[in-house]
């Protein structure tokens, strides 16, 4: 196991590096300077190009490549070209508050989609196995920008019990540890259904297929002749052999979170990484577009790898020796 898992991550290392490579090239062929900023008519031109040159900009593409490269190897990821701080410090502030956001919406996708899977294929074909397939199919349909405007009118505008923005109230830092609690729960409720509900729908396809594959099998039908409860057929034999296409798409679901989360963070002013990525692509911040791509993708490499471990845990005829 544990040759497996370091010859996964030296393999990784490769896959890493071709990412942040070619998000380098790509934000530095984009069209606007990182300089627009501070553009201003009043400003020396000497001056502008003095702060080129401080920033690094004034140097040919593949020298401010090596010098990235360099200063990565040290484990630098730069300063800021808008925040005027180090990158490892904005970053520091947002990615746990994404991680809080994608952690939450990642139980729900997986918990609300195996238990409606299950429940679709247990009664198929039924009206309950119809209404499910349908509201699943008219979820996931569903952007994701315009369900969270349409949550944000109708909780908060409307009925005012939920906030529409932010991850705590302005007089948070004055609650007991309780309220506080609750005041966060209240503000994570409407953006980690938004991320979380429509992937779902998708689970729940996905289980629902994957159960109704595993309960004609032979082994379940012997199950079933020894007079076993269909409750412990479906949960006991049934079920587990079921999950691991389940497991296949968490690794999936990790990117399709991350990535989700940055039009949700915007949207509900969450103060995440997608938030700060999407503030970054404006400004043209380089460091933090290429620092957030970086450990976005590192994330979605121990995602994957998490899923291939947890094959080993559900069926154990997996072995990785």
């Amino acid at each position: 196991m544990i040759r497996y898992i370091i010859r996964r991550v030296l393999v990784s290392i490769p896959l890493i590096w071709a990412l942040a490579t070619l998000t380098f090239f790509i934000i530095r062929l984009a069209p606007g300077d990182p300089l627009a900023m501070y553009y201003n008519p009043e400003i020396d031109p000497a001056v502008m190009e003095t702060v080129r040159a401080r920033l690094g900009l004034d140097q040919p593409l593949h020298i401010q490549y090596v010098r990235w490269l360099a200063s990565l190897a040290q484990g630098e990821l730069g300063v800021s070209f808008s925040h005027h701080r180090p990158v490892a410090d904005i970053l520091a502030e947002a990615i746990p508050n994404t991680l809080t956001l994608t952690v939450w919406a990642l139980v729900i996708n997986m918990v609300a989609g195996v238990v409606i899977g299950v429940i679709s294929a247990i009664r198929q074909y039924s009206w309950v196995d119809n209404v499910i397939t349908g509201g699943a199919l008219f979820i996931y349909s569903m952007p994701s920008f315009w369900l969270g405007l349409m949550l944000i009118i109708l909780f908060s505008l409307k009925l005012g019990i939920l906030p529409a923005s932010q991850m705590e109230s302005v007089d948070a830092e004055y609650m007991s540890f309780g309220q506080r609690m609750w005041d966060r729960g209240l503000h994570l409720a409407m953006p980690v259904f938004v991320l979380g509900i429509g992937s779902a729908a998708s689970v729940a396809r996905y289980m629902r297929g994957s159960l109704l594959e595993v309960i004609r099998q032979d082994y379940i039908r012997t199950a079933r002749a020894k007079g076993l409860p269909e409750r412990t057929v479906i949960f006991k034999h049934a079920l587990l052999n079921a999950m691991l296409p389940i497991i296949t798409l968490l690794g999936l679901y990790i990117l399709f979170l991350m990535s989700g989360s940055v039009v949700t963070e915007t949207i509900f002013a969450w103060p995440g990484m997608g938030r700060v990525t999407v503030g970054a692509i404006f400004a043209r911040d380089y460091p933090i577009v290429m620092a957030a791509n970086l450990i976005a993708g590192v994330m979605v490499v121990g995602g994957n790898l998490l899923a291939d471990l947890l094959y080993g845990v559900v069926d154990p005829r997996i072995r990785y020796d």
